[in-house]
């Protein structure tokens, strides 16, 4: 008797790992990466990525303090894709930071 087997979960969620450390950076502006890349399961490298990414994008830009980075989000620019259009980025945080 063949034994059935069930097909692979696909795995997905809601939020980007983009929104994940944009959240954890909102609520927390003197975030180490480190942390950032423990709470979000994520690499070290691939957080230092997502920030470039997000501050080439001018949803985030950092000042150097000491031996540590203090992140400022700019929350009133719009949301990148056209389909998200209308809400500017503060709206959002504020929702996923239950403000």
């Amino acid at each position: 008797m063949a034994i059935e087997q069930q097909p692979a979960e696909r795995q997905w969620t809601f939020l980007t790992n983009h929104a994940r450390v944009l959240v954890q950076i909102a609520r927390d502006p003197g975030i180490r990466v480190r942390d950032i890349a423990a709470s979000c399961l994520l690499t070290e490298r691939a957080v230092q990525r997502i920030i470039v990414d997000l501050e080439e994008a001018g949803y985030l830009s950092h000042i150097r303090v000491g031996r540590a980075n203090h992140y400022h989000v700019i929350d009133g620019k719009q949301l990148r894709h056209p389909a998200d259009a209308g809400p500017k980025l503060a709206e959002l945080l504020a929702v996923l930071l239950g403000h």
